[in-house]
């Protein structure tokens, strides 16, 4: 069982406690850093089942009761976020989960279902342009200078004319905010650990040699970082739903009609689900998809080829990238979350 050692912790960075011991979801310095703050390991261990005033809905941080709300027909999107009524897939990592979200266009024989060859390829183009804007630089800052500017920067015709439409899959592509989030912390990941990088830089993954099945393996291990990067790290660190009668959860009972917010980012790091939680591994036997939201979403297939092409572009045009002098990744935000800042050495 996890141990509370909030109190250990300097005042300035305790969370801010509640009426009955309850940490505060929008108090204070929650949003800085919950894991950190070890917020979420007190409300699943202490605090499973909890109302919060400031967020006015009852709270779910263990990955059981998480998924539950998010697959089960009790459960329904929350109004007041625009997600869908009824049994259908909840909004979650970069889905919006709008009423029509549909596939981008294509024929899905891609090795990342549902995209097309014109929009990998626009990806691709607009990632090794970025990158090669700030390879020769003594130093860059890769959320402000390719993380903000690659989701917003595709310049494909059949993109643009996709957002025109008003349609669904136009309001996935639209909203860039949380690909560039999802993109920072995934090459904050990938950063962090040189092994895979040399991996992807020599064309290697999972069972991949040289020779033809390298690019299948490479991609493969790139899939699967990704998918750890949602886990670990989620843009969108809760979703609103609602439940439609009466649902017992591991701390209780909730009540018909209340509205409940699923702590993604508490979920994805629990113990109880990974073993260890914290630590970011592409080839961690206990992976999960379900974190990585509904599987035909455009937002989520683009955040994949904006992930892979993006980091490919960036080892190819700067093969000796790695963290600036000094410099240490740091995430804040607890409704939506990334790092501030990626401080990188181009060479």
């Amino acid at each position: 069982m996890e141990a509370d050692r909030s109190e250990a912790l300097p005042t300035a960075r305790r969370p801010h406690r509640l009426a009955g011991g309850q940490p505060g979801l929008l108090e204070p310095g929650a949003s800085t850093d919950p894991y950190r703050l070890r917020l979420y390991r007190i409300l699943r261990t202490d605090f499973p089942l909890g109302y919060d005033p400031g967020l006015g809905a009852w709270l779910l941080s263990r990955y059981a009761d998480v998924a539950l709300a998010l697959t089960d027909p009790r459960f329904t999107g929350y109004p007041r976020d625009g997600a869908p009524r009824g049994p259908v897939p909840a909004p979650l990592g970069l889905c919006r989960g709008s009423l029509v979200c549909t596939p981008l266009p294509g024929s899905g024989t891609d090795r990342i279902p549902g995209s097309t060859p014109a929009t990998a390829s626009a990806v691709e183009r607009a990632a090794y342009v970025l990158a090669r804007r700030i390879a020769g630089r003594d130093q860059a800052d890769l959320v402000g200078e390719f993380c903000r500017w690659l989701p917003a920067g595709l310049s494909s015709p059949r993109l643009k004319a996709l957002v025109r439409t008003g349609g669904g899959a136009a309001d996935c592509a639209r909203h860039t905010g949380l690909r560039e989030r999802a993109l920072a912390s995934f090459l904050a990941n990938m950063l962090d650990d040189p092994d895979l990088l040399a991996a992807v830089a020599g064309g290697r993954g999972p069972g991949a040699g040289a020779g033809p099945g390298a690019e299948a393996g490479t991609g493969m291990l790139l899939d699967r970082a990704w998918t750890e990067t949602l886990r670990r790290d989620p843009p969108v660190q809760i979703v609103l739903r609602r439940t439609r009668t009466e649902v017992r959860v591991s701390g209780g009972t909730l009540p018909a009609g209340a509205p409940v917010a699923c702590l993604v980012g508490a979920a994805g790091r629990d113990p109880a689900r990974f073993a260890a939680p914290d630590r970011f591994d592409p080839l961690r036997a206990d992976a999960d998809p379900l974190l990585t939201g509904p599987a035909g979403c455009p937002a989520a297939l683009l955040g994949r080829l904006e992930a892979e092409q993006g980091l490919r572009a960036l080892l190819t045009a700067m093969p000796g990238i790695r963290w600036a002098d000094g410099f240490r990744p740091a995430s804040s935000g607890v409704l939506t979350r990334g790092p501030r800042a990626l401080l990188v050495r181009p060479s």
